[in-house]
């Protein structure tokens, strides 16, 4: 059966591409181009100096991308171990100060991070973990882990405590329960909650830039010196680097979780 497509779906599939796709035109002029001013349409010039010190001149570009995804990694498993306890609490549980637990733990998605991350530098400071990348990645969960609670909180309330009961009837043990029963309803909140997570430790600039003290140098470290610098090619290099970067690493959980589902399917 053929799909017919509508004037009003090709008319909004391009203002969509139209949308996406422009600002990284822009970026890619922006890039190889050499003396593009307002108000000329097209770059004039172009050259490809920015991509050649981005790629090849740098050597700090690869090794910032390493330490951007290994940051970012660490950070959403370490989001997931506390995520699923914390919502498992907060939706099935009713005690006293639940309502200042959920407070302080949502409580930096309306705090600017700029107040949170100065006590957490003093704190840091007394702790020695400045300037080390354990240290970002402590730093890092305050502005992630809350989406990511979130997320699995939203997984839990449409689980039903009956489908557990009726596996713990048939014999089955908490770690069992978990594994067949609520992991795989929790997936879709967690793989929700992961996106942000990633998406969010990747593009933290000012918390990397104070515990890390300059001596933790992930991308956007790189990238933010050369937008304020005055070179809009090495920027805008960087600036698809970055969502290079974020797309691969979104992809690659994207295709974890489908051999997961995968692996689970031939078990049944």
């Amino acid at each position: 059966m053929k799909q017919v497509f509508s004037p009003l779906k090709i008319i909004l599939s391009l203002l969509l591409f139209l949308f996406i796709g422009i600002p990284f035109i822009a970026l890619l002029l922006s890039s190889v181009a050499t003396g593009w001013q307002w108000p000329v349409l097209f770059p004039e010039s172009y050259s490809f100096r920015a991509w050649e010190y981005v790629l090849f001149g740098s050597s700090r570009t690869w090794q910032s991308i390493g330490t951007s995804l290994l940051i970012a990694v660490i950070v959403t498993v370490i989001n997931v171990l506390l995520a699923v306890p914390a919502a498992n609490a907060l939706v099935r549980f009713q005690f006293k100060g639940k309502w200042i637990a959920e407070a302080i733990l949502f409580a930096p998605i309306i705090i600017p991070p700029f107040v949170a991350v100065m006590g957490i530098h003093l704190t840091f400071l007394r702790l020695g973990l400045t300037e080390t990348i354990l240290g970002v990645v402590l730093a890092h969960l305050s502005p992630t882990l809350p989406y990511m609670v979130r997320a699995v909180m939203i997984s839990y309330n449409t689980l039903s405590v009956d489908w557990e009961n009726q596996a713990r009837m048939l014999g089955a043990g908490p770690f069992l329960r978990f594994y067949y029963v609520v992991l795989p309803h929790l997936l879709p909140g967690i793989a929700a909650g992961a996106s942000l997570s990633i998406l969010i430790s990747l593009s933290q600039y000012l918390i990397t830039f104070i515990i890390g003290s300059g001596q933790v140098v992930t991308l956007p470290i790189l990238l933010f010196p050369f937008i304020s610098g005055g070179d809009p090619a090495v920027a805008s290099a960087y600036s698809l680097l970055f969502a290079g970067m974020a797309i691969l690493a979104l992809l690659a959980m994207d295709a974890v979780l489908k051999k997961y589902y995968q692996t689970r399917i031939r078990q049944f």
